[in-house]
């Protein structure tokens, strides 16, 4: 009795699965929408023959309904990355409410809040809970109210054609998820049945899955080439299957400043995000490619992008970073800091008693183990122990490269005080003549 009483006051998400609560776990109506009806739509298909005119509206009501997500609900009305015209606005609520992924402030809500708490308890679909929990598990099951990230939505609560979408997003479901591409096929070409199971019911399934991956494929797949620090990655396979939300590294390093989650006022300004997610040409990002289309014949304006100076930025330090991993790596010969210092006549002495060691700017190089694979023969480079051979080694016999002198670094032994024999000749010299010059 006292276990039951404490269960009530827990969360249902804080509570284990049994039996006889495991139903309290599920969201029904997210479940009905991503899994319950697509289900019976995969089973209706097959006693459903696909006609070509069907099978082609479903692909461009396919784009049609993804943009209303990616250039839609996620550009414009999550990121404010340009600015809509009312007609344009109208038409991506109402094929973005075909995707049957939520009204736009309950998704750009979410999707502020994965940006301001990106892989913390408080993202709503943190790949750290699990791929599959950030793929679609995380609408499936009940979340706890205590881990929910906040973010700032006044913007979209002063949004006229959000809050009538979110107002009546249940008939955009019924309407744009199922009757409007079944009325198309049925009065175009007389399937209206092909038209429901295909273009409706199939067609936001793969709309839906495909957004999902943004959210897991998106965070698990890829390169990271600006900044390494959280999940996103970059992935062309990604972009191929989301219209080009797959550069999720670079969107998420332009996307995720302070003040992206700090909204104060409708101003889109106060957004500094960028309206692309390829920032190369021949990078797939169709929902770019639309939206500057859409900007040159009057339905869109203010197309945000970041600057390409901070762009390079974060990918010279990214670049920066892997080449010192790698460098750390290897062997560069033991750090200067590190050596005993030797007088010269302590070096020469250490030559005439059979060390085959060398001095070149300064540092003291054993040879020992080198004499006899130097490219250029014994001879040249036993010439030059116990003596200074900087000049020898850089330009005076042979120019050396780069490999030469790494492979150098790794045979220091010491360094030299006073540097090397010119600095002691001229060292004992000005010694002579002061010693000439005093009284």
């Amino acid at each position: 009795m006292a276990e039951s009483l404490s269960n009530k006051k827990l969360h249902i998400s804080e509570q284990p699965f049994t039996l006889r609560n495991w139903y309290r776990h599920v969201n029904w109506i997210n479940t009905t929408l991503i899994l319950i009806v697509p289900f019976f739509g995969c089973v209706a298909a097959s006693y459903t023959q696909l006609r070509l005119p069907t099978a082609i509206w479903a692909v461009v009501y396919y784009f049609w309904t993804g943009l209303g997500i990616t250039a839609g609900y996620h550009r414009l009305w999550a990121h404010r990355s340009y600015e809509a015209s009312l007609p344009l606005k109208v038409f991506l609520a109402c094929v973005g409410g075909g995707a049957v992924q939520g009204s736009i402030r309950w998704w750009s809500s979410k999707h502020r809040a994965h940006h301001r708490w990106t892989d913390t308890v408080k993202d709503p679909y943190s790949v750290r809970k699990g791929v599959w929990y950030s793929h679609f598990m995380w609408m499936v099951l009940k979340q706890n109210p205590k881990d929910r990230g906040r973010t700032d939505i006044s913007d979209l609560n002063q949004d006229p054609i959000v809050v009538w979408q979110h107002n009546h997003y249940g008939e955009f479901i019924l309407v744009f998820g199922m009757l409007f591409p079944m009325v198309v096929a049925g009065l175009g070409w007389g399937d209206w049945k092909g038209g429901l199971v295909y273009a409706g019911i199939l067609r936001f399934l793969f709309v839906q899955q495909a957004t999902f991956c943004v959210n897991s494929l998106a965070h698990w797949l890829g390169d990271q080439p600006f900044d390494d620090r959280n999940s996103p990655r970059d992935h062309v396979i990604t972009a191929l299957v989301t219209l080009g939300e797959g550069y999720h590294n670079f969107h998420h390093e332009v996307s995720n400043l302070p003040c992206q989650v700090l909204i104060s006022s409708l101003t889109s300004e106060r957004f500094p995000s960028d309206y692309r997610n390829a920032i190369e040409w021949w990078q797939y990002d169709p929902t770019k490619w639309s939206i500057w289309v859409w900007k040159h014949i009057g339905l869109a304006s203010n197309l945000k992008q970041f600057r390409v100076n901070e762009i390079e930025k974060g990918r010279v330090q990214q670049l920066q970073k892997r080449v010192d991993q790698k460098r750390s790596q290897l062997d560069w010969g033991v750090s200067l800091e590190k050596l005993p210092v030797f007088s010269w006549d302590n070096f020469v002495a250490d030559c005439q008693g059979g060390k085959s060691l060398i001095a070149i700017a300064g540092v003291i190089h054993d040879v020992t183990d080198f004499i006899k694979e130097h490219p250029g023969g014994k001879a040249l480079i036993s010439s030059g122990i116990g003596k200074d051979a900087t000049a020898l080694f850089n330009g005076g016999i042979y120019q050396h490269s780069n490999a030469a002198h790494n492979l150098l670094s790794s045979m220091r032994v010491g360094v030299i005080r006073g540097g090397g024999e010119v600095e002691i000749w001229r060292e004992k010299n000005r010694d002579k003549r002061a010693a000439v010059s005093s009284p």
